[in-house]
């Protein structure tokens, strides 16, 4: 869900107006107040870094590379409006701490300052303090704090002193990091120029976090623990317009839409687990906590070092003497999935231990070019960990999330969700069914009412999301029974409730069909609910057919319809393929023609217009293809002009991007598709954890789609698969490009884990460790899914470092010859990396592909036929510049594939270079 956004917008398509902003009371931003008098400060140089300290607090103000001085990774911009008490900065310290058998004291550097006393710095330090006076009355420590130069890389350390008799237990350890990730009041290619993101990767002591900035070009900024301070936890910095009374570890710099708000690098967390997070699910990391004896000290500190790029993370990480890990096809596997794991590290291996055990068993297998590898098998169901102990005792946390064979979590989802969530009460005075609709799973009822009006209205994300899943499901995976259902949803409520059936607005779709008329409907709302919110929309506001948002779930669904239709025998019975590829084509025409405004920007599902526009050239549909290219390339042309073409109602997203960069593509502006790409990988990482790998960053649409509606990191939102779309396509045309591929299926396979082990669908996870739990609503889930059925494939790929690998199959090699047998959820989908070679089934599956690297030939095990798939639908493509193209011999060749029948099992396919 998206409201109106609250920066200035690109520019708009000609002949576009511009409509006001409405802004909700959530999204709007807080005045802050500005200190007019300048702040102090003391300047540094360092191998890497030009940077500057506030001479009064001893906190980082300024940290910038020095081949781009202007750049700045830290808010140093906003030095006036965040210099009082109550701001953190980089250098400051939260603790918690408790004499034996005492409550919990917290005491922060950042809540009120006193001065610092200085003290004499050693070669190599850059400044030294004494900062005990700002820890607060009654602290009973004494921390002094340094900032030293070790090679390239820029020191902070903190060393805690017990002067006291009695031990101290430190069960909150908290170094707040704080990075420009302030996009208020900037424009759209200001922000890209100036702010950065920060993800990290919570893996205790080979935990980092990495600083990329929004335009996507490097250096990158990685903060790297110190011997002793394991990332164990990442807590947010609570806003203090809103912490919980008695809150001292709070940031006064407003949240929301603009401003995710800043974290602690957390090394002890125990104190808080025993209280805000004692009612949380499970933690990443086994939650600890540190006593100083008395006389005892102990010293915690990062490092920060530049990586040149994003894709040079991981090197800079080896140089820098960090274990490495790399999963193989990421910490999303499947029970009947083979997986790898390598690791890199100046120090051996001691032992690998399951959490729980026997959740992930990792076996060593023969190394490679300087890499230990596991192989790594999974059993059961949910999260679980790899710790991985060294040498030197440090331990790296790998967290895992284990999931059913992928067929087999993808038939739940369609199962639960035209049956749990099917809904067709004739009664319904909003004549929503037969419907799909969405769920509560706390409840375990679907939501027929919710004052976001939309949730329970059918459209927008929210509320489309439900159906939208099981329609997408039945693309590589139709069931008759759940087809038959989402054909009476689309003849029945979507065509003529929905959606305009007929007249100068034909095709047109409705904001939701649920809204708030008390006089009309008074009976029926829940007086518990908030209605006087701008969320209750009223009849005329759900009937507005202006927003562009909602075409894309309408248009695809028709598609889906069309595709089944046309490639299937007797799935689709109330139209034939023709009607529902007119419909999917009359609903991008009325998006352009009632929905202008939003038009103007990508649209999340946005992959499937390009789909329908190449079906219906493929069907000869020749006027319809013309107009529909037309008004598809005057977007293109707009987005071509701009800088950062990814623009939307909000100031910043992550859902545009990929329809950007598929009309990018299609048009021929390979420039600016690269740039796109580059802006996703920006938010979009490759870490070591199941729940941050490939998370394309989203954390405000709980507001609008989750049942707790907050601000939060939100684990696989939508965005993971949606951004997954474009960076397989760039993999396919640059398969060299290896972290292109690790990213994608990192967001591909993120989007399993939101369905539940019968089959609910979850709009995201709750990352905020007082959480630690799915969402309830299934929410804006469909349009991950969207993602995920339109993209999921097996890749075999040869990999300069690690050799052969399949992503999304099982793989084997039996003398020159290379079997995989794929185990994505669909089977339809096949690259071979070294020949360029893209195979697409639009009927029909894979049971096994085996290639011969010398002469490049593959042969493809084929499924048998079916009652509704006598015959497989296959498409061949070569997407690497200069690669050979295939062919498949005697086989008849129909709109564009090639068409083979299917006999009983094990039919047999050979395509050749020619």
């Amino acid at each position: 869900m998206h409201v109106l956004r609250t920066l200035p917008l690109v520019a708009l398509l000609a002949a576009v107006p511009l409509v006001p902003a409405l802004q909700p009371a959530w999204s709007q931003e807080k005045p802050v107040k500005k200190v007019a008098k300048p702040i102090a400060r003391t300047a540094y140089r360092t191998a890497e870094f030009r940077m500057e300290l506030r001479s009064d607090t001893g906190t980082l103000a300024r940290l910038s590379p020095n081949a781009e001085p202007a750049f700045d990774f830290v808010p140093g911009a906003r030095a006036a409006e965040r210099a009082e008490d109550g701001y953190v900065h980089l250098g400051d310290l939260n603790l918690r701490l408790r004499a034996p058998g005492g409550a919990w004291q917290d005491f922060a550097s950042s809540k009120k300052r006193a001065p610092i006393r200085k003290l004499a710095a050693r070669p190599g330090t850059l400044a030294a303090a004494d900062i005990t006076a700002s820890m607060g009355a009654g602290f009973p420590l004494k921390v002094e704090r340094r900032w030293a130069t070790e090679g390239k890389a820029v020191a902070l350390r903190f060393t805690l002193t017990n002067p006291g008799s009695t031990p101290v237990e430190i069960g909150g350890l908290g170094m707040p990091m704080v990075f420009d990730n302030i996009i208020t009041d900037r424009e759209l290619d200001t922000a890209h120029a100036q702010a950065s993101f920060v993800d990290p990767y919570i893996g205790r002591d080979a935990g980092y976090l990495q600083v990329t900035r929004l335009n996507g070009k490097g250096p990158a900024l990685l903060v790297i623990p110190e011997r002793g301070t394991p990332l164990e936890a990442y807590r947010p910095i609570a806003e203090a317009a809103h912490a919980e009374p008695g809150d001292i570890f709070t940031d006064r710099s407003p949240r929301g839409q603009t401003s995710e708000g800043f974290y602690d690098w957390t090394v002890a967390s125990k104190g808080f687990a025993d209280k805000e997070w004692k009612n949380a699910g499970e933690q990443w990391n086994t939650p600890t906590s540190i006593t100083l004896t008395p006389g005892e000290t102990r010293t915690i500190g990062v490092r920060l070092v530049q990586a040149p790029s994003i894709r040079g993370i991981e090197n800079t990480l080896v140089q820098q003497a960090r274990p490495v890990a790399v999963g193989i096809p990421g910490y999303v596997v499947p029970t009947d999935m083979d997986a790898s794991l390598f690791l890199k590290s100046t120090q051996p291996v001691i032992r690998v231990e399951s959490e729980p055990a026997g959740a992930l068993t990792a076996t060593p297998a023969a190394p490679i070019n300087g890499w230990a590898r596991y192989a790594v098998r999974a059993s059961g169901w949910g999260r679980a960990r790899l710790s991985i102990t060294y040498a030197d005792n440090s331990v790296q946390a790998v967290s895992y999330f284990i999931t059913k064979p992928l067929e087999q979590a993808v038939a739940d989802l369609g199962r639960f969700s035209t049956t749990r969530q099917w809904y067709d009460d004739r009664s319904d005075p909003f004549r929503r069914g037969p419907a799909v609709m969405s769920y509560d799973r706390e409840a375990n009822r679907i939501v027929t009412q919710d004052a976001r009006v939309w949730i329970a209205g059918l459209s927008d994300e929210g509320g489309a999301g439900a159906w939208v899943a099981a329609m997408m499901k039945q693309l590589n995976n139709p069931v008759p029974e759940e087809v038959a259902k989402l054909e009476r949803m689309m003849n029945e409520t979507v065509v003529g409730k929905l959606q305009v059936a007929s007249g100068p607005q034909a095709g047109a779709v409705k904001k939701s069909l649920f809204y708030y008329e008390p006089g009309q409907h008074g009976d029926y709302y829940d007086p518990a609910l908030n209605w006087k919110n701008w969320t209750a929309w009223t009849k005329k506001q759900s009937d507005d057919l202006g927003r562009s948002y909602n075409y894309p779930h309408v248009a695809a669904g028709h598609w889906v319809m069309y595709r089944l239709a046309r490639n299937h025998t007797g799935l689709v019975k109330a139209h034939d393929w023709r009607w529902y590829l007119e419909r999917a084509y009359q609903t991008t025409v009325a998006m352009m023609r009632d929905a202008p405004h939003y038009a103007q920007f990508g649209q999340m599902e946005g992959d499937v217009f390009v789909d329908i526009l190449k079906d219906l050239k493929r069907e000869g549909m020749a006027p319809e293809a013309a107009e529909m290219e037309r008004l598809m390339k005057g977007r293109a042309d707009h987005w071509k002009t701009l800088p950062y073409p990814f623009g939307s109602e909000m100031a910043w997203d992550s859902t545009g991007q990929p329809e950007v960069y598929a009309w990018m593509r299609y048009f021929g502006h390979q420039p600016q598709a690269d740039e796109t790409r580059e802006v996703i990988l920006a938010y979009d990482p490759a870490v070591p954890h199941w729940g941050y790998n490939g998370n394309a960053r989203r954390y405000w649409d709980f507001l609008y789609g989750g049942k707790v509606p907050r601000i939060e990191r939100q684990i696989h939102h939508y965005g993971s698969t949606l951004n997954a779309v474009p960076l397989f396509d760039a993999f396919r045309a640059n398969p060299k490009d290896t972290h292109l591929l690790r990213v994608a299926y990192g967001g591909l396979m993120g989007g399993i884990t939101n369905i539940d082990q019968e089959g609910f669908s979850s709009a995201a996870f709750h990352a905020y460790p007082d959480m630690m739990k799915w969402d309830a609503y299934t929410g804006d889930y469909g349009m991950g899914f969207f993602g995920n059925a339109y993209a999921t494939a097996t890749y075999l790929v040869d990999d300069p470092t690690f050799g052969w690998l399949a992503y999304g199959g099982n793989l084997k090699q039996q003398g020159g010859t290379l079997r995989v047998e794929p185990k994505d959820s669909a089977r339809t989908r096949l690259f071979v990396a070294p020949a360029g070679l893209w195979l697409t089934l639009e009927a029909g599956k894979i049971d096994a592909a085996d290639y011969d690297p010398a002469s490049g030939r593959l042969t493809l095990t084929l499924s048998g036929k079916t009652r509704f798939t006598p015959a497989a639908r296959l498409l061949v493509e070569t997407t690497v510049a200069g690669a050979r193209a295939y062919g498949v011999d005697d086989a008849k060749l129909e709109r564009g594939a090639y068409t083979i029948p299917l006999a009983g099992s094990g039919t047999h396919v050979t395509l050749t270079p020619r």
